[in-house]
């Protein structure tokens, strides 16, 4: 195709959509809309699995050291849990930091460190963090073959509970995704063909006159592409736009349930480039690609 062509035929696209612009509101509001829907879908997909992943980064073990162990003991045990795979952290407590916590817990009830001055009932203990709380069994496994360990309290069951959890969400939201991308290629789809019958004596004309296949279909194509494009521009422009401000507002208004889950929604800019790129893509195999296929069956004259 000669660049003159290639220009007189994206003009033409271009000439197409403002002849036939309700048309193409209406094929642009539906796919705007199907793109809203599922941008919804993902986000909420992503901010629940970001929670449920803080949650479970909460959890840690804790070791408790043998009674009496040494200094010098207690530097080795430090140097081998730091040293362990799965291992971001650990935090030391001695006896005395643990008996002024809980004596700072109760102590409107009590006061423990006087209770305890002499007889220290609480032991030395390490709060190891973890990289993963899937790694928390093999780490548990580890800290309790280490010596100097007089035992190990870790939520194994919490752990598995957010596992579990986890895998449903993400399931559940993507499975949503998924859903509400093939619906909208159905409806995307009748919309266009709706839209190519209603100019199909347009097409016929232009195939009796001897225009080629790929002559006809090309405008089409820009039309229906350059709807896409539009309408992924709104819609990202909606929900990133959306999104950011719900993000502030969330942010902004803590309660104790949003602390719990951290106190904040995924930032907008570790989303907005999936969001945009989906739009996009979406936008333009099923608005530029579905309109120039429609037309096949009306090439036949």
């Amino acid at each position: 195709m000669r660049f003159s062509s290639f220009i007189y035929l994206f003009g033409q696209g271009l000439h197409n959509m403002r002849a036939n612009r309700m048309m193409t509101f209406a094929s642009m509001g539906v796919l705007t809309v199907c793109m809203l829907l599922i941008g919804t879908a993902f986000l909420l997909g992503v901010n629940i699995d970001y929670m449920v992943d803080y949650l479970g980064d909460q959890n840690f073990v804790v070791a408790y050291l043998d009674e009496g162990v040494t200094e010098e003991d207690r530097a080795a045990v430090e140097a081998q849990i730091g040293a362990m795979p799965g291992v971001a952290g650990i935090t030391y407590n001695s006896p005395e930091a643990v008996l002024q916590e809980y004596s700072g817990m109760l102590g409107q009830y009590t006061n423990l460190q006087e209770v305890f001055a002499n007889d220290n009932p609480f032991r030395a203990n390490y709060q190891v963090t973890l990289t993963d709380v899937s790694q928390m069994e093999a780490v548990v496994a580890r800290l309790e073959g280490l010596g100097h360990i007089y035992r190990v309290n870790a939520p194994l069951a919490v752990q598995q509970l957010f596992l579990s959890l986890q895998k449903v969400i993400t399931y559940g939201s993507y499975g949503l995704v998924a859903v509400l991308g093939l619906v909208s290629i159905v409806v995307i789809n009748n919309t266009i063909r709706i839209t190519v019958f209603a100019r199909r004596r347009e097409i016929g004309i232009m195939k009796l006159v001897g225009a080629t296949n790929g002559f006809i279909r090309f405008p089409f194509f820009v039309e229906g592409t350059a709807s896409g494009l539009l309408s992924a521009v709104i819609a990202s422009g909606i929900v990133c736009g959306g999104y950011y401000y719900l993000a502030q507002w969330y942010a902004a208004h803590p309660t104790n349930l949003t602390q719990l889950f951290g106190g904040e929604l995924v930032p907008l800019e570790q989303v907005w480039y999936l969001v945009v790129a989906a739009f996009v893509a979406f936008g333009f195999i099923l608005c530029g690609i579905g309109t120039a296929t429609s037309i096949r069956k009306h090439l036949n004259v």
